[in-house]
């Protein structure tokens, strides 16, 4: 059967992310009998008539849309997504009369509403690997499901979720655009932060991956394709078990050094741990505090003090790692004095950028979204497709983003609203810079040499 699948993501910041969910699902179609072209709609110039094209050269027995993300999660510069994904279904519709199937980790969260705005005919819900196959092995056979939504089924042990089938030619995209390409090292979250998906859509229990074939993968990027960056899409990459050390040992074992990036949470990290992890090439760290003051941390779930984050901070820097990290004002426990505290929190923090956004976008079957009913903010019934933030009822709105855009203004490491330097970034990986490019947002200073790679 010949199926096309097209990654519908067009979210740009803070950089262009390679669709490793699609890729990883076409491994399983190949590997199943199934010829397989991927494609994007970034890739596309997010153009309609580009995948129509497309639709219409590969004649496809069978469509699978990829939806990463619903909305922008940015209430200060809000884009919906979905509508993105009805026009390209709609597109669709007028060059075949082939099944549409939506899935990916967007998709998973709400995805009977998604499904019917969209008009797509099926649904997977949850790792689409195994459903994916299976519906493409029946549709061959001219079988569907009586059901539109599929799934989820059983999640994959952590040495059944194999390699993606990087495609060549979004990969040279990809790297074209600031020269960084994807790798899952494993999937599940134990940790309890309110706000939080990847426990949902990935399980709590921690499902490694055999080391030795992720740094398989990174081996092909690097002597393959051509790959100068490495992004670890993992949800805490230095997770509380050590799992990551063993991707880091067989690195070292095979005398990998390719610069990386990836969720780091604050706590466990040592001064020769971050040695051994720099002989790799670790490069740059995206660090997920998440929120500014204790109180805060508190109310969001998190296991750690802003001490914390600080003393990470400081190792990170020690050792010349690019460090970014992420805040989200006006969640639970947040009042007038902890928006204060917050603020000269970040403001400490050296070495450093920090992106700051205001609101928590509420999503289904999480803690915060409890905590919105009963704080009346939300009701029961609401679906939560359109983009629904939450503010702390003790702080209002309004005097939340003054107090922000005046803390913030003319301080260059400190990035409010956090979308603000998204065309800079992009210019500049236009240019050739490659990796995520914090160093060059950090005042006074740039952590290690930049080197700029010209697109061939």
């Amino acid at each position: 059967m010949k199926v096309l699948l097209i990654s519908a993501n067009v979210t740009l910041s803070p950089y262009p992310i390679y669709p490793l969910g699609v890729s990883m699902v076409a491994a399983a179609l190949v590997k199943s009998g199934h010829t397989v072209q991927q494609t994007d709609f970034l890739l596309q110039n997010s153009s309609l008539e580009a995948i129509g094209d497309e639709v219409g050269l590969f004649k496809p027995d069978l469509i699978g849309i990829s939806i990463r993300n619903i909305d922008n999660v940015n209430l200060m510069n809000e884009q919906y997504y979905i509508r993105n994904v009805r026009n390209i279904v709609s597109t669709i519709r007028k060059h075949t009369d082939a099944k549409v199937l939506l899935g990916g980790a967007g998709f998973s969260l709400i995805p009977d509403l998604i499904l019917q705005e969209t008009g797509a005919d099926f649904g997977i819900i949850g790792e689409g690997e195994l459903l994916a196959v299976e519906f493409a092995n029946n549709a061959e056979q001219g079988v569907y499901p009586r059901e539109r939504l599929i799934g989820p089924a059983a999640r994959l042990p952590g040495g059944s979720i194999k390699s993606a089938l990087y495609d060549e030619q979004l990969v040279e995209y990809y790297l074209h655009s600031g020269n960084i390409a994807s790798i899952q090292t494993k999937r599940g979250c134990a940790y309890k932060c309110v706000y939080c998906t990847y426990p949902l859509l990935e399980g709590t229990e921690l499902r490694r991956r055999d080391a030795r074939e992720v740094v398989d993968d990174i081996e092909l990027l690097r002597d393959k394709h051509k790959t100068k960056y490495i992004f670890f899409v993992d949800s805490v990459f230095n997770d509380d078990e050590g799992a990551y050390l063993e991707v880091v040992d067989e690195m070292q074992r095979r005398d990998i050094c390719m610069p990386w990036t990836g969720f780091i949470k604050p706590g466990g990290l040592t001064d020769d741990i971050v040695e051994r992890m720099k002989k790799t090439g670790f490069a740059s760290a995206e660090v997920g505090a998440d929120a500014a003051c204790d109180t805060t941390l508190r109310a969001m779930g998190k296991n750690f003090t802003f001490q914390d984050v600080v003393e990470c901070n400081e190792l990170l820097a020690r050792h010349g790692i690019a460090t970014s990290h992420f805040f989200m004002f006006g969640g639970p426990g947040e009042t007038e004095e902890t928006v204060q505290e917050g603020i000269r929190n970040i403001l400490g923090l050296q070495k450093c950028v920090s992106f700051i956004f205001m609101g928590i976008r509420i999503l289904p079957n999480t803690p915060l979204e409890r905590i919105a009913i009963k704080e009346h903010i939300i009701s029961a019934a609401d679906g939560l497709l359109q983009p629904t933030y939450y503010v702390s009822p003790a702080v209002d709105t309004k005097w939340l983003e003054e107090t922000l855009t005046h803390a913030f203004a003319g301080v260059r490491h400190c990035v409010f609203p956090p979308d603000a330097m998204e065309g800079s970034l992009q210019m500049l990986h236009k240019l050739g810079y490659t990796g995520p490019l914090w160093d060059l947002l950090i005042s006074g200073e740039r952590t290690r040499k930049r080197k700029k790679h010209a697109a061939e």
